[in-house]
């Protein structure tokens, strides 16, 4: 990855001459980025990262051995100590806990044996929900290979383990689209009608219009165009797209950056995932023309690591457009330069948030920064940055194509424009929906099929919150959610009927809340924990007693919504204060 070296201060052979002076010290400094990806490179070809290699990546980079060291061990998808060539990850989070009838982690162990040669790590969403219970498992080497099984059981995932080039494939994109061929989509319109890999099908289908429609208005015209479309960013926080571009492309510093934030870890969430998938050069579309509408030369994909196939579709249609000359350095013969790197996230929902995703791109622990300044000042390599989920990328395309007016006449006047959500759990037809905003729940619910004798449904999920199976007349807004005291978030819609235990499955959100916190700030760092501990004292209780622990449990929660750094904390309780408030879960 990183070439030979050039001294004998990156590792070459010691020359005693070489060491009298620093040779590119500053130069190499700058490559200080290239750590992550160079913690998956070695991870990737042996499983592990050992002593030896660590202390060459760092000797390499000019990176001290304790920051690299604090880097390695941030992430779950690596490991320090010795650990077998296989590592298959069982999704273990909420909706495959749900699906999760047989004990696939018991009947796995149970399969492989103890001199397998795999070892089997429970953990958190794969966002492979719509196919759940699910599966990765992934095999060191030259190259590294991966396997999914979803839906899985023992035999499938002991297969996938031992023999990942003989697994099956996966099913393709549009199985997650249940609503596919429908003539009103639109976001998910390509989903199954192109080929993902092939860029002249993309273009036959209305692929880049939007981007010389871009290069036509001219940087400010595409932001006058976004602003007044009313777009809000569909990642949650619902901050208005136009106007945090319009703040980025006025600041002075230079050079400015675009991050798509790909690294959907909320449980329940896949909607990026399919759209990678199923419509990758979208994106490289997208991504271009934001660039060249806040100023930006170069884009940063941030791609979330347990993604095998959507990371193979996206290096596939970046490249193909760089050949093309839709990347570069005259896209278009317009002569305007962008391209896009693609960086892998390793394991870390803390990530999601957006000034930890610029401390991973640089190589640094994944924790939060305060505020201000903000990214749109001072963001990834203190550079002016806008920050974008996928899907909010991906909707400044029909923006473009169809006009402002004709988008915000979608929707609501306060939320506009089509909106995804990822639906799982009790339903006969997961998968991800596109539905103007405005429409309900039961309306979303009744098209997803779900089964009687529903007990709860989670709105955005684990930092979201709970509402009863009977209000299904809540608008799914911004507003609407707000309004019924609860949150749309990045649009997980996650069914339970009555064979789901709620109180293991609040426990459930606990443990990942806490596993996944990064520890920086106190609230969070020891919130967390109480929080889990209050709950596995009230599950492992026979019905009484609970009073204290709930005390607890609304004393600990409103600290942590207080006085954390980041989204993290302050949403840990949402799920937990919602089941009590709206389910009486502990009544």
């Amino acid at each position: 990855m990183l070439g030979p070296p050039r001294s004998s201060w990156e590792g070459a052979g010691r020359l005693d001459a070489d060491l009298r002076w620093a040779r590119g010290g500053h130069q190499a400094r700058e490559r200080r980025d290239l750590l992550l990806e160079g913690l998956h490179a070695i991870n990737d070809r042996i499983g592990w990262i050992s002593e030896g290699a660590l202390g060459y990546l760092c000797r390499r980079l000019t990176v001290p051995p304790a920051e690299a060291y604090g880097v390695a061990t941030f992430y779950a998808m690596f490991s320090v100590r010795p650990r077998p060539a296989t590592v298959l990850h069982v999704c273990t989070d909420l909706a495959c806990a749900a699906a999760d009838r047989a004990g696939l982690c018991d009947g796995i162990t149970s399969r492989l044996g103890p001199d397998s040669g795999v070892l089997v790590e429970r953990g958190p969403c794969l966002g492979l929900c719509e196919r759940a219970p699910a599966a990765l498992a992934v095999r060191a080497g030259d190259p590294v290979r991966t396997a999914v099984s979803a839906p899985a059981d023992a035999g499938s995932a002991v297969l996938a383990a031992t023999a990942p080039d003989s697994a099956p494939e996966e099913p393709p994109a549009v199985d997650a689209v249940p609503q596919a061929g429908d003539p009103s989509l639109i976001l998910l319109r390509r989903v199954g009608a192109v080929d993902p890999r092939s860029l002249d099908d993309y273009r036959a289908h209305g692929g880049y219009t939007a981007l010389r429609r871009a290069f036509a208005l001219g940087p400010a015209g595409v932001v006058r165009e976004v602003t007044e479309s009313g777009l809000l960013g569909r990642g949650g926080a619902a901050f208005p797209t136009g106007r945090k571009w319009q703040i980025t492309a006025s600041q002075p510093g230079r050079p400015h950056y675009l991050v798509c934030n790909a690294d959907e870890s909320e449980p329940g969430t896949f909607k990026d995932r399919v759209l990678m998938e199923g419509d990758p050069y979208a994106l490289v579309e997208a991504m271009t023309v934001a660039g060249y509408a806040t100023g930006a030369h170069r884009g940063y994909l941030y791609l979330r690591g347990e993604y095998p196939r959507a990371l193979r579709r996206m290096r596939h249609a970046v490249g193909r457009a760089r050949a093309r000359g839709l990347l570069g350095d005259d896209v278009m013969g317009q002569g305007y330069a962008f391209d896009i790197e693609i960086r892998r996230g390793a394991g870390a929902y803390v990530c999601g948030e957006e000034t930890a995703l610029f401390n991973s791109i640089e190589g640094y622990r994944g924790e939060p920064r305060s505020k201000p300044p903000f990214p749109v000042e001072k963001g990834l390599f203190g550079s002016p940055t806008v920050e974008n989920n996928v899907e909010t990328l991906v909707n400044v395309l029909p923006i473009l194509t169809m006009g402002a007016a004709a988008y915000a006449a979608i929707g609501t006047p306060a939320s506009t424009g089509p909106k995804l959500f990822c639906v799982s759990g009790s339903v006969g037809r997961p998968g991800v929906y596109e539905l103007p905003f405005g429409a309900t729940l039961g309306e979303l619910l009744s098209l997803a099929g779900a089964r009687p004798g529903l007990r709860a449904v989670l709105l955005g999920g684990a930092a979201g919150g709970f509402v009863r199976p009977d209000e299904r007349d809540i608008p799914l807004t911004f507003e609407g959610t707000r309004t019924a005291g609860t949150t749309l978030g990045s649009g997980v819609v996650m069914a339970f009927d009555d064979s789901v235990p709620l109180p293991r499955l609040l426990l459930r959100i606990a443990e990942f809340f806490r596993d996944e916190s990064c520890g920086q700030c106190v609230p969070c760092r020891v919130g967390t924990v109480r929080q889990e501990e209050a709950l596995h004292r009230i599950v492992e209780r026979t019905g009484a007693g609970a009073t204290d622990d709930v005390a607890l449990l609304r004393e600990v929660g409103r600290a942590m919504r207080d006085a954390s750094i980041c989204g993290l904390g302050q949403t840990a309780w949402n799920a937990v204060e919602s089941a009590i408030d709206r389910l009486g879960v502990y009544e």
